[in-house]
């Protein structure tokens, strides 16, 4: 016999399975996107205890002196109906992806490097393919 708390737990189960499954498309589409406009992917899901971040990206100019190391946020989405990508990077996040990059600039830091956070926005169910929206720079930490 199926109760309805154990239909809700199966039914709770695969709409995660199904985000999961959507976010991992977005962040494959969000890496494309950006090695296009010329970056690096360093890292992918790089975690730090229970933090992670999604894509960790580099940009190098003037030959190779100056490197940008931005730390990329993917939000996906099915349609614009919810609100955009930097909507749903709010200040609990941010706080949280502060601390996974204070973790990987321990770990990898060069010096000169300068860093950044981006959030990538993924939108699905256009007529056209997904639309990507890239915000350079979409938050600051102190």
């Amino acid at each position: 016999m199926v109760t309805c708390r154990s239909a809700a737990r199966v039914a709770s189960h695969i709409m995660s399975a199904t985000r999961q499954v959507l976010g991992e498309r977005g962040e494959r589409i969000a890496e494309q996107f950006l090695e296009r406009k010329g970056w690096h992917i360093l890292d992918r899901r790089f975690r730090s205890g229970h933090r992670d971040i999604d894509l960790i990206a580099e940009w190098t100019k003037h030959g190779g002196v100056e490197r940008v190391i931005s730390f990329v946020e993917v939000k996906t989405r099915v349609s614009p109906a919810f609100g955009g990508p930097l909507g749903a990077v709010h200040w609990r996040k941010q706080r949280e992806l502060a601390r996974a990059a204070r973790d990987w600039m321990a770990r990898f830091h060069r010096s000169g490097d300068a860093y950044r956070f981006d959030v990538v926005g993924v939108v699905f169910g256009g007529l056209t393919g997904p639309e990507v929206i890239h915000i350079e720079n979409a938050f600051t930490v102190r």
